[in-house]
């Protein structure tokens, strides 16, 4: 995960600056800056609906921005095609999309990148076995994505974003709805990738088992930045180990205030 030679190490490998979005004509991001620089693990923090997710998406392209600049390892994200230095973890979903599909097919679905006219070669199938190793379904290799446990999903999800050896991983709630056990799993795999150089930019309701590896925090709220630093301390049962945060995502229903953020 080396710095290609065009890159300044001193750049940040994301920055926003005075990013404005909007979803349904609604103002969802107003004005914000985010940065993460290279080796950083970064964690975007918020209630639900206060711009957390669009931010992400955002960066990869998957949400238009109305104002402000993205910069992709110093290249403006309009123009950035290097996609295979970066690995994406969406929110927990069905891995193949409702579509009959092997774990191993899924996890080289994120592999096509770095292959050769989408041809699959022996370093390819390689690398799909160390991402499926790295997040301990190397097992279930064979297996359908439709036998699998909510954990077991978002291993393989987490396994296709590894597939492509990124620089980059940007997460989204990664541990939402996912047992004690694979959050473990999964905070080992993300500390040996941040070992190996890796930067990341991880959206989470609570720290949980990554507390120990986040260097920063933003908190949004309402679409703007509030906090830009040490992460703030967890409290009340928001900061219990296992703790599910699930909470009702409609339109009657207010602000939601967590834990860690009320």
């Amino acid at each position: 995960m080396k710095a290609t030679r065009a890159d300044n190490p001193a750049d940040p490998v994301i920055s926003l600056r005075a990013v404005t979005a909007e979803l349904g004509a609604r103002p969802v991001l107003r004005g914000i800056d985010l940065t993460v620089h290279r080796g950083e693990v970064v964690a975007l923090l918020g209630a639900n609906g206060s711009g957390k997710s669009t931010a992400v998406r955002t960066v990869i392209g998957q949400v238009p921005v109305t104002g402000g600049e993205i910069e992709l390892f110093g290249t403006p994200r309009r123009r950035f095609r290097d996609w295979a230095r970066v690995g994406y973890v969406p929110q927990r979903t069905t891995a193949a999309g409702g579509v009959p599909a092997t774990v191993t097919e899924v996890v080289s679905s994120g592999r096509l990148s770095r292959a050769r006219f989408g041809v699959l070669r022996k370093a390819d199938r390689e690398a799909v076995h160390r991402a499926l190793e790295h997040v301990g379904m190397a097992d279930r290799a064979k297996d359908s994505v439709n036998a699998l446990s909510g954990g077991q999903h978002q291993r393989v999800l987490i396994a296709r974003a590894l597939a492509s050896d990124p620089e980059l991983l940007i997460m989204d709630e990664p541990m939402a709805g996912v047992d004690l056990a694979s959050q473990e799993v999964l905070a080992t795999t993300l500390r040996e990738q941040v070992a190996a150089g890796a930067s990341v930019l991880l959206v989470l309701h609570e720290l949980g088992p990554l507390e120990p590896l986040i260097d920063r925090a933003v908190v949004l709220r309402d679409g703007c930045v509030v906090h830009d630093g040490p992460p703030p301390a967890a409290v009340g049962q928001h900061a219990l180990p296992g703790h599910d945060h699930v909470h009702p995502h409609t339109a009657d229903v207010g602000p939601v205030r967590t834990g860690l953020l009320s």
